[in-house]
C-alpha cells in the first residue's frame, strides 16, 4: 500500500525509526488504522482502538478507497468482531480492551515525525484551508527551535483530512507543554474560545460530557490547550503527553471491583496535566455503586486515573468533581491502593468526570 510521504516510520532524512508513542497511529495488514492509547503495552500487542477502517459509508479517502472514521472507542469491539486476536486483557487497566498484534503492524504513523515532515514537504496540506493554518503553526514551531516537542495526530497524521477537519496536536513532557502553552498565546495564529464561540465549544463537548452545566463545563474546558485557528476558524487542541522516558504506568496492575459514582475533592493535580492523567482525590459522598456497602471503600480511595484525554488538565486542587467510573485496586510495585478509573473501553456506561457546584 502506498501512503503520503510523511506516513512511514521514518523521514527520508535517514532518521532512526521512532518508538511507538501514545496517540500515534498504526495500520495493520488489513488496512485498519488503530489509534494507540498509552505507552505501556504487553509484548504481544499495542493497545489502542480502531480510528479509521475501510467502509463504503465513510467520508474519508485513503489508499484509493473509502474509509470511515470512528470516534467511539468501545465500537472497536464490534468493528473487530471477526478479529478475536485484537481482543486482549490489559493488566494495567484491569479489563479486556482492543489492540493491534505487533506482528500485524504494516505502517507506523508517528505524530512527532509527521509534523516535521509536513513542515518540510506540505504536499496537499497546503491546498487545504485548515492545512494552511497548520503550516503557519509548524513555521512558528521551527522558528522557536521546538521541533520534536510537538506532533500532530488525527486526520492530518494519516493524510485523510478534509474541509471539516480539526487540528489535533500533541506535546511531549514538561518542555513540550511549555512550548504548547506559548503557542496558544500567539493570537495571530490561535484565538481563544470567547463570547458566542463558547456555545460552540459547549455543544462540541456536551455530547461527551453529559450531566455538566454550561458554566461548569466551560470552566474546565477553558483550562485546556484549545482554541480556534485565526485563518479558517477550525477547532485546534493540544493534548499533553508524558515524556518519552516516563515510567509512571510501567509497573501498574489493576483489578476491577465494580462501578461507582461519587463526589470527590481534588487534592493533587500535579499528575493530571498530562495523559494519562492521575489526580489525588478525597471522597466526599458516594452516590451509587454496583458494589455492596461501597461506603467501606470511601476512605481508601485516593486517586482518579483517566485514559480519556477530555479530563487531562481539566481539574485543579480544591475542585469538587462528580466522578462515575470503575472502582479498581491498583498495584504499583510495593505500593497498592484503591482508585477510580475512567477508561474509554466501557460498553455499558460512559465514564465521566465533571466539575460540581
Amino acid at each position: 500500500m502506498l501512503s503520503p510521504p510523511w506516513n512511514g516510520s521514518a523521514l527520508r532524512t535517514g532518521s532512526r525509526v521512532p518508538a511507538v508513542r501514545d496517540r500515534d497511529y498504526l495500520m495493520d495488514r488489513h488496512g485498519v488504522v488503530f489509534k494507540v492509547i498509552g505507552d505501556s503495552h504487553p509484548g504481544s500487542h499495542y493497545l489502542g482502538y480502531v480510528k479509521y477502517h475501510p467502509d463504503d459509508k465513510g467520508d474519508r479517502w485513503l489508499f484509493g478507497q473509502t474509509y470511515r472514521q470512528n470516534s467511539v472507542v468501545s465500537k472497536s469491539f464490534g468493528i473487530l468482531a471477526d478479529r478475536p486476536e485484537c481482543y486482549i486483557y490489559s493488566e494495567t487497566l484491569g479489563c479486556v480492551i482492543t489492540g493491534i498484534p505487533r506482528d500485524d503492524v504494516a505502517v507506523h504513523y508517528s505524530c512527532r515525525y509527521a509534523l516535521a515532515a509536513i513542515h518540510e514537504e506540505p504536499g496537499a496540506v497546503a491546498d487545504n484551508q485548515t492545512g494552511q493554518d497548520l503550516l503557519a503553526i509548524t513555521q512558528w514551531i521551527a522558528a522557536n527551535g521546538a521541533e520534536g516537542l510537538l506532533g500532530v495526530t488525527g486526520s492530518f497524521l494519516v493524510g485523510c483530512f478534509n474541509e471539516r477537519s480539526d487540528i489535533d496536536l500533541v506535546c511531549y513532557g514538561p518542555e513540550g507543554y511549555q512550548v504548547a502553552a506559548d503557542l496558544f498565546q500567539q493570537t495571530d495564529l490561535i484565538r481563544p474560545y470567547d463570547g458566542g464561540d463558547l456555545t460552540r465549544l459547549y455543544l462540541r463537548r456536551a455530547k461527551y460530557l453529559e450531566g455538566s452545566s454550561f458554566d461548569a463545563l466551560i470552566k474546565q474546558e477553558c483550562r485546556k490547550l484549545q482554541g480556534l485557528t485565526v485563518g479558517s476558524g477550525a477547532h485546534i487542541n493540544c493534548e499533553p503527553l508524558r515524556s518519552d522516558h516516563d515510567k509512571t504506568f510501567a509497573r501498574i496492575a489493576s483489578k476491577e471491583i465494580g462501578e461507582i459514582s461519587l463526589l470527590a475533592k481534588i487534592t493533587d493535580h500535579a499528575e493530571g496535566l498530562t495523559t494519562p492523567a492521575v489526580y489525588g482525590i478525597r471522597v466526599k459522598n458516594i452516590l451509587s455503586s454496583t458494589i455492596d456497602e461501597p461506603g467501606s471503600f470511601a476512605r481508601s480511595i485516593t486517586h482518579m486515573r483517566s485514559y480519556l484525554g477530555a479530563y487531562t488538565g481539566a481539574f485543579r486542587s480544591g475542585d469538587t468533581v462528580h466522578l462515575s467510573g470503575k472502582l479498581v485496586h491498583t498495584q504499583d510495585g510495593e505500593r497498592s491502593g484503591f482508585g477510580i478509573e475512567l477508561t474509554p473501553w466501557t460498553v455499558s456506561n460512559s465514564y465521566v468526570a465533571n466539575l460540581a457546584g
